[in-house]
Order: structure tokens, then C-alpha cells, then sequence
């Protein structure tokens, strides 16, 4: 499986038949204009993408929740490369808004498995990191299609949701936030976690140990792969950052999740933006 990484928790993954996007942002607006301010998907910075990534077998877009960083961009490479977008009743009403026609939209619910090719992905319910001052609308949802021009603070939370990827060789999970919910990941092994840690570092002693003891040591993979540590603020044209220091020490993050990773002989990799793995 090739594993392309286009930042903040966009994944692309091609088994060399279909490829399948887990979120779909590319435009990253800076941090001015995501308090202040509105900006319109970058569809030049996207049809880049499609180009060099040779997306051109994409067949679905699963979408984790309705945050401009995890759908802003779904409509318009839908449209583009004629895929269909599975996510909550947020997430398929910012496609509306973008114009994607209903029979490319399904929408998803807790539990649910679908079959793509020969990917088989099941939906989780889960929970999002918790709130901060740039991020208080947790529960609020998108209740009718979503103006593309819109304030990007009107891109709700709309549900959290992480998926259970299985293919024929290997299995993935993919949990874009970092929190927890007990018990959650209970009877679920994977080969490859992607592991939300945007919070890691402010957590402190008890909440980092529960969050390890309810993600990579139910999982039980060969090999974690952190998401959404880079500053997604900062546009995928210019040098990688990370997180904000207002919001997250990037460098305690990456701490913090290679000595629980050392002490359990767990190997870790950090996957930088726009590179591709095969696992």
C-alpha cells in the first residue's frame, strides 16, 4: 500500500488499483484570515496535488469531521476526479455547498462498513481533542449547505468520527484527534495506527498515559505514524512548521510519543507533507 501524506490528517491511500482520501485539506488558510476571515479552496494548490500524486483512480473521500482542516477542500476534488464523499450530515452539506451532486454523497453513521474496491472501512463514532480558544464549536453542526465563501469559523465539528481500514494484506486505524474514549478501540487491531497527537504536549502526566493505554496499546500495531502535528496554518508550498507555539510544542509532542514508542518497541515514523510511504 502507497500512503501519501498531504498534511494536517489528509491521507491518500493507493493499493495500485483505487486510491481512497481520509480527509481532503490542502488550501490552509493562515491563522489571520481562519480568525477573521474567509478564503475560497485553493483549487490550483489541489489540482497540483492531484497532478503530482497521479490521483487519478480516486474513487471515495472519507471525511473525520467538518472542520475547514479535514473537508475544506472534499468538494472540489470530488468533482474533480468524480469521487464519492462519505461523511456526517456536516460534512455532506459543506459538499453541497461546493456543489456535488447527491449521488456523489453518502452520508455515514457510527458502525457503519463500507466497501471500496478493496478497501473495507468501518466508521467509528470518537471523540475530538479538546476545546481551545481557536476551537470551542465541539457538537455544533452544519444544518444546511455551506457557502464556499463562507467565515471559516462556520465549519463546524459536525461529529468525530476514525476509521478501521482493512485490506487484504494489512490493516490500518485512523484517529485524527488526539483524545480518548474508553474502551473505544477494544477488540480492534491494526498493522499501522495514524494517531492524532495535536494536544500531547500541554497533556499532562495521567491524561498522556490514559491516552496511550487507549489507542496504541489496544491497537497493538507494528508501526505508529502521527498526524496532525504540522502547522496546517502554513501553506503546503512553503517549509514545513509545527503547530503553532501558542497552541502546541511540536518538539514535546514528538517527545512524548517516541519515549511511549521506545519503551514498547513500537517503531514510529513522522511522515513529512507530501511524501509517500509503502507499508
Amino acid at each position: 500500500m502507497k500512503i501519501t501524506f498531504l498534511g494536517t490528517t489528509t491521507l491518500l491511500f493507493d493499493d495500485g488499483t483505487d486510491q481512497i482520501l481520509f480527509d481532503a485539506h490542502v488550501t490552509r488558510p493562515s491563522l489571520k484570515k481562519y480568525i477573521f476571515g474567509r478564503e475560497l479552496p485553493k483549487t490550483a494548490m489541489a489540482d497540483e496535488m492531484i497532478r503530482l500524486h497521479r490521483i487519478d483512480r480516486l474513487k471515495a473521500i472519507f471525511v473525520s469531521h467538518s472542520h475547514h482542516d479535514h473537508v475544506m477542500d472534499a468538494p472540489y476534488i470530488a468533482k474533480k476526479c468524480g469521487a464519492v464523499i462519505y461523511g456526517s450530515s456536516s460534512a455532506l452539506n459543506v459538499a453541497r455547498g461546493g456543489g456535488v451532486p447527491e449521488e456523489q454523497l453518502v452520508e455515514f453513521k457510527a458502525e457503519e462498513t463500507f466497501t471500496v474496491g478493496n478497501y473495507t472501512i468501518k466508521v467509528i463514532a470518537s471523540i475530538h481533542s479538546k476545546p481551545t480558544i481557536l476551537n470551542n464549536d465541539l457538537g455544533q453542526t452544519i444544518d444546511s449547505p455551506l457557502d464556499p465563501n463562507s467565515k471559516l469559523r462556520a465549519y463546524k465539528e459536525g461529529g468525530s468520527y476514525d476509521f478501521f481500514v482493512e485490506t487484504p494484506d494489512k490493516k490500518y486505524m485512523i484517529r485524527p484527534s488526539f483524545n480518548y474514549l474508553e474502551g473505544q478501540m477494544d477488540g480492534y487491531k491494526a498493522d499501522v495506527l495514524f494517531l492524532g497527537v495535536a494536544g500531547l504536549a500541554k497533556a499532562d502526566e495521567a491524561t498522556e498515559k490514559k491516552f496511550f493505554e487507549e489507542t496504541v496499546a489496544k491497537v497493538e500495531p507494528s508501526l505508529v505514524v502521527p498526524l496532525h502535528w504540522d502547522n496546517f496554518f502554513s501553506g503546503l508550498d512553503k517549509p514545513v512548521r509545527g503547530m503553532p507555539r501558542l497552541v502546541e510544542k511540536t518538539e514535546v509532542v514528538f517527545f512524548k510519543l517516541g519515549r511511549y514508542c521506545e519503551a514498547h518497541d513500537i517503531p514510529c515514523l513522522i511522515q513529512i507533507p507530501r511524501t509517500s510511504i509503502e507499508v
